[in-house]
């Protein structure tokens, strides 16, 4: 189905789109279909191999947040010993991610199928990617400017819980593919008052729980799949994870100063230059 070249090819575009945000899902399906690869994408085994490298990604967020996510769970946990919620930062912040988790969860279990048969719709896609990038000048455009000048997790703690279910609400716009989950939840923090490091930052967190969710439900179906696949995800999960870790260092220290307008340049034109090539060459 895969070669080890393009699961390598398909690894790396994975570990850079998930976390810039310009959707890992619109360009893991629209490369074969512009180099004209002969793969049924729409397939089971093509998800689950696509979730897997998700997973190599979601793997390399958690140890790069391995000290915040440690924080989260004990203060969750302290929460439900407590019954307290209220002035613990990383209690608040954990019971934030969960509602966040909420949207996508559901709307994915639901639309699993429908989604699935989207990955060879390559014009949709396109067309996805090219609003991803009008929804990136937009959240420019219209963010809060609320002072953000307090410590990254404090910021974070102070979204109110109608806040995260928004956020959440916007990161499932990423179940389209074309549509950035990293894009979609910074769009939803920059509404929310967040800075844009501040809503990268939570927009990693955020998609941690959703794409361990994900493979749980996914990541078997390779196993019941021809033996030579899971190779494929072999190599194309370490080749994701390595890409994952350069991107999420950069990407860290680039949202302390920068906006998302290079990002939705890009998704408007390649979107636009993509839609083009399939209907037309």
């Amino acid at each position: 189905m895969l070669s080890f070249a393009q699961a390598a090819i398909l690894g790396i575009l994975q570990g850079v789109t998930e976390l810039f945000p310009v959707s890992s899902l619109g360009h893991i399906a629209l490369l074969p279909q512009l180099l004209n690869w002969q793969i049924d994408q729409s397939t089971s085994t093509f998800v689950s191999f696509v979730v897997a490298i998700h997973l190599a990604t979601a793997l390399v967020l958690l140890a790069f947040f391995w000290r915040e996510w440690v924080r989260i769970i004990v203060g969750v946990l302290r929460s439900l010993y407590t019954r307290r919620v209220a002035n613990d930062v990383y209690a608040r912040l954990g019971w934030l991610l969960i509602v966040g988790t909420i949207p996508a969860g559901l709307l994915g279990l639901l639309l699993q199928t429908k989604l699935q048969a989207l990955f060879g719709a390559g014009p949709i896609v396109a067309l996805a990617l090219f609003f991803n990038g009008l929804m990136l000048f937009g959240a420019d455009a219209l963010r809060k400017r609320a002072p953000q000048d307090i410590a990254r997790d404090e910021a974070l703690a102070k979204l109110s819980f109608p806040q995260a279910f928004g956020i959440g609400i916007a990161q499932s716009l990423a179940l389209i593919p074309g549509f950035s989950r990293t894009g979609a939840a910074m769009t939803g923090g920059l509404l929310s008052g967040l800075s844009h490091e501040n809503a990268a930052r939570f927009a990693f967190l955020l998609a941690t729980p959703i794409i361990f969710a994900a493979a749980a439900l996914k990541v078997p179906g390779l196993f019941k799949a021809d033996s030579s696949i899971l190779g494929a995800a072999l190599v194309g999960a370490v080749c994701a994870a390595a890409a994952a870790y350069i991107s999420v260092r950069f990407l860290t220290n680039y949202f302390k100063t920068r906006t998302l307008r290079p990002f939705a340049i890009y998704c408007t034109i390649a979107g636009l230059f993509a839609l083009l090539f399939l209907l037309f060459v």
